[in-house]
């Protein structure tokens, strides 16, 4: 029970790496806040982690939205008095050759995954910041808190078609270790995961037909197979890692066994 009592937001969780890292965390004591861009996800895996014994709440978010932001936290506060664990793990990919690509698909993926990260750690700076600095103040000793940031190998590494992601995912990175530097005096580690070819339906095969839509434009997702096969090839371990695999690490950097482990980046990769 390594979260027993903690509270934790984790974004994009009614499907995937987020659903799976919040189930990994209900079990380990934590009481979950499910979010997802669309409210039948975010309540469905909610709603599983509470009929196997969990604490779970369920919001729809857009995390690129401010308001959507304010009232996320917000509930999770009412709700459960406080905050322990933001991880930001919620986006998607818009892929394109860079002299191909617009403005408003390079835009996109730098609000999702740098922007609303941002937006999301400084509404919860009443909660997390200032609520250990008034421990600071009153015993001398805060207890640790957490943030988990998901970033890529794409941002890492780089990835062709990929300008627009993997320069938001590089610069989660950036947050990430600036803000350990500054948040380090308050009991808070700030780190980073960094995925390689986990199977979501972002790294599904392209003719599946699943999509994401974003002001009215649908997005289809997934990868040519030629492309999956040749990124399966690449990897020591013969194979993708699957969206329990990739929790773990999420549990340790949310867990006090990371209490003095900070401003790192973590890949998940099969050994590449």
């Amino acid at each position: 029970m390594l979260l027993q009592g903690k509270v934790a937001i984790i974004t994009g969780s009614g499907r995937g790496i987020g659903a799976a890292t919040a189930k990994l965390f209900a079990a380990h004591g934590a009481h979950v806040v499910v979010t997802d861009i669309d409210a039948t996800p975010a309540e469905e895996a909610a709603h599983a982690i509470q009929q196997a014994g969990g604490s779970a709440l369920g919001i729809a978010c857009d995390v690129t939205q401010d308001g959507d932001v304010e009232e996320l936290i917000g509930q999770t506060v009412s709700r459960y008095g406080g905050l322990d664990i933001l991880v930001n793990n919620a986006g998607y990919t818009w892929d394109g050759m860079l002299h191909k690509m617009s403005d408003a698909q390079w835009q996109a993926m730098l609000d999702v995954h740098l922007t609303a990260p941002f937006k999301l750690i400084r509404a919860a700076v009443p909660y997390m910041r200032e609520a250990a600095k008034k421990e600071l103040e009153t015993s001398k000793q805060a207890r640790a808190r957490k943030i988990v940031n998901v970033s890529s190998t794409s941002g890492t590494r780089g990835n062709v078609g990929q300008a627009n992601y993997s320069a938001a995912k590089a610069g989660i990175i950036g947050l990430t270790k600036t803000l350990a530097k500054e948040w380090g005096p308050f009991n808070i580690q700030v780190n980073a995961v960094a995925f390689g070819f986990i199977e979501t339906r972002l790294t599904q095969p392209e003719g599946a037909g699943d999509f994401t839509e974003r002001d009215g434009q649908k997005i289809k997702l997934g990868i040519p197979d030629h492309l999956r096969q040749m990124a399966q090839m690449a990897i020591p371990m013969g194979r993708s890692g699957t969206v329990d695999e990739a929790a773990g690490p999420v549990l340790f950097f949310a867990s006090e066994l990371s209490n003095y482990v900070s401003g790192q980046v973590l890949e998940v990769t099969g050994g590449m």
